[in-house]
């Protein structure tokens, strides 16, 4: 069974939401931190740094 990326991070966030009941402004702070890392010139240095 193939799942979308995107409906499996959704199923964990809202599991994560649930379960740990972070507040929402850091929850909104950790996404757009996220979105905007993925975009910038820093992304590569994040990616070789995972792998």
């Amino acid at each position: 069974m193939d799942v979308p990326l995107w409906l499996a991070l959704i199923v964990v966030g809202v599991l994560g939401i649930k379960l740990i009941r972070p507040p929402w402004w850091l929850v909104v702070v950790i996404l757009l931190g996220g979105y905007l890392l993925a975009d910038s010139v820093f992304a590569p240095l994040v990616d070789s740094t995972i792998q």
